[in-house]
C-alpha cells in the first residue's frame, strides 16, 4: 500500500546516461588541460596543472589521500612538505594544500601523514 508507483517514462529517464558535457570529467579537481611533471622524493610524476598539490596527490594516490588526516583549509598541517621550485634555489617549507602545483618542482621532504598515504605511489 505504501509503496511508490513508478512509471516506465520514470525508469528510462532514470537509467539514461548524462551527456557528456554534463558530466565532471575532473572530479575532485580544478579543470585542467594538461599534466605537468613534478617530483616527489626523487619519483617523477604527471599531476594536473592548476591544482593545490594536496589534490596533485590525490591524483596520485586516489585511494588513500582522501582517507588521511587532512583538513584541506590549512588548520591540521599534516600536508606540511618540502620542495624546491624550479626558480628557486632554496627548498621551502609549505602547507601542499595553500600551494598550486608548479611544473618542474621537486618535492624533497613530506609528511608523515602524507608519507604514509603516498608510500605504495612511491615504491612503484
Amino acid at each position: 500500500m505504501g509503496a511508490k508507483v513508478i512509471e516506465f517514462r520514470e525508469i528510462e529517464k532514470m537509467s539514461e546516461i548524462p551527456d557528456e558535457k554534463e558530466t565532471d570529467l575532473h572530479g575532485p579537481f580544478r579543470p585542467y588541460e594538461r599534466l605537468v611533471s613534478i617530483k616527489i622524493l626523487g619519483k617523477t610524476f604527471e599531476v594536473p596543472e592548476k591544482n593545490s598539490l594536496l589534490r596533485c596527490f590525490q591524483f596520485i594516490s586516489p585511494e588513500t589521500i582522501p582517507y588521511g588526516r587532512f583538513c584541506w583549509n590549512q588548520d591540521c598541517q599534516y600536508c606540511r612538505v618540502e620542495c624546491k621550485l624550479p626558480d628557486d634555489d632554496e627548498n621551502r617549507e609549505l602547507l601542499s594544500c595553500k600551494f598550486m602545483v608548479m611544473p618542474g618542482m621537486e618535492i624533497t621532504k613530506v609528511s608523515p601523514e602524507l608519507k604514509g598515504c603516498l608510500r605504495a605511489a612511491l615504491k612503484k
